[in-house]
């Protein structure tokens, strides 16, 4: 197990804040609201993620969606071509959009400003967490990941396109992954098997190399991909 710096117990503590929350249903954050249909769903976000290497996508369905799979399989459970690592939220999901054509042009022209001064990064994930309408595999980061979304709300905010969603803090931010969304109450046998998996992970560091910049619905359907950046290398 590799050894956790001062940001990534920082991260940590931010983690266990929102679980705490979730537990105390006084949620301090933006969640997205459950519907029946998700793959159509209509309502559409302005957002950058990174799009997961075919290692790192088998290794979470073998050990993680195919067993939770087994208890739950009516819950909408992500597709392979749908996993991401959200990377920076713009806008978050509405119908009609919170973003036009010309918000579009203007964030990408910001995007290949900053993004293309930073280098790759590791993520290091170490957990699950259920969150009320969905379940997401957690990890802590190193600082880059910080420095891209400070540097980018500062030049968000200059051209007024302001990140609109609401976070628990601003300062440290980590890595979240959704696996899949909640069409109906969990069972305790489904929590259970969620905390054994979570204990288990003992994964090797993840690298983020890119960064992809599209327009989609909260399971990465109807998506739009606008650009793609590569990281430099470590």
């Amino acid at each position: 197990m590799y050894k956790q710096t001062t940001h990534q117990k920082n991260q940590i503590n931010i983690i266990n804040q929102i679980e705490k929350q979730i537990k105390d249903n006084l949620l301090g954050f933006s969640t997205v609201a459950p519907i029946e249909d998700y793959e159509n769903d209509t309502r559409l976000c302005l957002t950058s993620v990174h799009l997961p290497n075919s290692t790192l996508i088998k290794q979470i369905s073998n050990q993680i969606i195919t067993p939770l799979k087994k208890i739950e399989p009516h819950f909408y459970w992500y597709k392979p071509t749908s996993q991401h690592l959200t990377i920076k939220n713009i806008k978050v999901i509405n119908d009609p959009p919170h973003f036009s054509e010309t918000d579009i042009d203007k964030v990408e022209t910001v995007f290949s400003r900053v993004v293309l001064k930073y280098k790759s990064f590791q993520i290091y994930f170490y957990r699950l967490l259920l969150f009320p309408n969905n379940l997401a595999l957690i990890g802590t980061t190193d600082p880059t990941l910080d420095a891209i979304i400070s540097d980018l709300n500062h030049e968000l905010k200059v051209i007024d396109i302001p990140d609109d969603k609401v976070y628990i803090n601003r300062s440290y931010f980590f890595s979240n992954m959704t696996l899949c969304r909640f069409n109906s109450k969990i069972s305790q046998k489904f929590r259970d098997k969620v905390k054994i998996i979570s204990d288990s992970i003992r994964w090797q560091p993840y690298t983020i190399d890119s960064i992809t910049l599209l327009s989609c619905n909260a399971v990465l359907e109807k998506k739009r991909i606008i650009n793609t950046w590569n990281l430099k290398l470590l």
